[in-house]
């Protein structure tokens, strides 16, 4: 009786998920700039909105625009992006922050550089629990103001950690604690309205689903390698530190885009980007256009899981994405066989790049489910 009940509520959530005609992507935080790279249709550089701002001073002498580079985005180990959603093309416009970068410099900055509104950002969503994803929020907050009406909403998981930490194997030594995540209450004073998920469910109009927990089916993706979890004593005097590979609090974030297919952004992939896939596909049954955000794969330690992933991504779904943007966590060598498999539909985005996706409406009854191969 409980699995039928909850199998009707999920089924109520997602009906509540609405194709859009219009999708724009704008990277607030991220590891990486890149300002020279060809980019693919639809994608534009940091550098062509500074040209085009209205604002961007033009040189008396020469008479051409001068890039301020004072005003440019940095990077930062960590990740954001604003995504915004048009349900049609004269809807209004609906702005949802995905992640708040790893401290309140960085984010700050480069909201500023790109002279993005904040007010009009109406839901944040924390993707899960680690400070180089949550570290941003509170600046945020204070950026926009506390009595600013109406109120960000911040999405997050219930299971929020005391602390957590890294131990390198083969020791379950702890070397070093992430900052603290700013507190349920922290957020209330700074303005936030903290709304608590664990299921999947639609916010933002239905323009954008948010996950619940990512069933791990892949054997070979087995999460955060040193993980490490402080569990405090009921007096909360002290505490112990535990295995924890598994985070369970991460969640994913997907946008469907009308012609096009599953736009799915995976902040950090701590659950595997396979298994975030396999979730959406069996999900919505949509084929997925475009994966955005960290993929998981940096370090030697991670190596092994480069090629299953890779083969996944290029082989085994069908179709293959479009677009997959490996950013944030996904490390150099992941890229390069990105590349090498998926060719321009690897693309090396970055902070401060915009991506516009406009929907095919008359397009959408032809898209096929996508299938995956047996390995």
């Amino acid at each position: 009786m409980t699995n039928n009940n909850s199998e009707s509520r999920n089924t109520q959530q997602q009906l509540n998920f609405k194709p859009v005609q219009y999708l724009a992507i704008t990277f607030l935080v991220d590891n990486s700039i890149e300002w020279m790279t060809k980019l693919p249709s639809g994608f534009t550089h940091e550098m062509r909105h500074h040209l085009n701002h209205k604002a961007t001073e033009v040189d008396p002498l020469t008479g051409v625009p001068i890039l301020s580079l004072e005003d440019f985005c940095c990077a930062a180990h960590g990740f954001s992006a604003l995504i915004e959603t048009h349900e049609t093309a004269e809807s209004t416009p609906r702005f949802t922050l995905f992640d708040t970068g790893p401290e309140s410099k960085s984010l700050s900055r480069n909201l500023a550089g790109l002279g993005t509104p904040l007010v009009p950002i109406e839901c944040i969503v924390i993707s899960h629990w680690h400070a180089d994803h949550t570290g941003g929020l509170l600046s945020f907050l204070d950026l926009r103001g506390k009595d600013t009406s109406p109120r960000t909403v911040i999405d997050v998981h219930p299971d929020q950690p005391t602390a957590r930490g890294i131990a390198p194997p083969p020791s379950d030594k702890v070397i070093c604690q992430l900052p603290r995540d700013p507190t349920f209450e922290e957020i209330v004073a700074h303005g936030g309205v903290v709304e608590k998920h664990n299921e999947g469910h639609a916010i933002t109009g239905g323009a954008v689903w948010i996950s619940g927990e990512i069933p791990r089916v892949t054997p070979f993706e087995t999460g955060l390698i040193g993980g490490m979890r402080f569990t405090p004593n009921e007096d909360g005097t002290s505490g112990s530190w535990i295995k924890e590979q598994d985070i369970m609090d991460e969640r994913y974030a997907a946008v469907d885009v009308l012609g096009k297919g599953l736009v799915i952004f995976s902040a950090c992939s701590h659950a595997g980007i396979v298994n975030v896939v396999k979730d959406a596909v069996e999900r919505f049954s949509r084929p997925i256009y475009m994966i955005v955000g960290g993929l998981h794969l940096a370090g030697p330690e991670l190596a092994d899981r480069i090629k299953p992933t890779v083969d996944f991504l290029s082989k085994d779904l069908i179709p293959s994405p479009t677009y997959v943007l490996p950013m944030h966590c996904t490390g150099f060598s992941a890229k390069i066989a990105l590349e090498a498999a998926l060719g321009e539909g690897c693309v090396p985005a970055g902070v401060g790049h915009k991506v516009v996706i406009k929907g095919v409406p008359n397009d959408d009854a032809s898209l096929r489910p996508p299938s995956i191969r047996s390995c």
